[in-house]
């Protein structure tokens, strides 16, 4: 089981924490787009900033 996350507002103007979250999810910039595994460790970084993520299950 994998999830989807998208990068879907701007990290202008947000805490570094929030930064360094989103880049070691492996976010870029604007509308960048990751797999990543359904683990513990990923969940809990995505829900740090789940109000600029776009979250999706998929198999695979």
């Amino acid at each position: 089981m994998t999830i989807k996350v998208k990068l879907v507002k701007s990290v202008i103007g947000r805490p570094d924490k929030q930064r360094r979250i989103l880049k070691g999810l492996g976010l870029r910039g604007m509308n960048s787009e990751v797999t990543v595994a359904n683990t513990p460790e990923f969940r809990g970084m995505i829900k740090k900033v789940l109000h600029l993520v776009t979250v999706e299950e998929s198999n695979g």
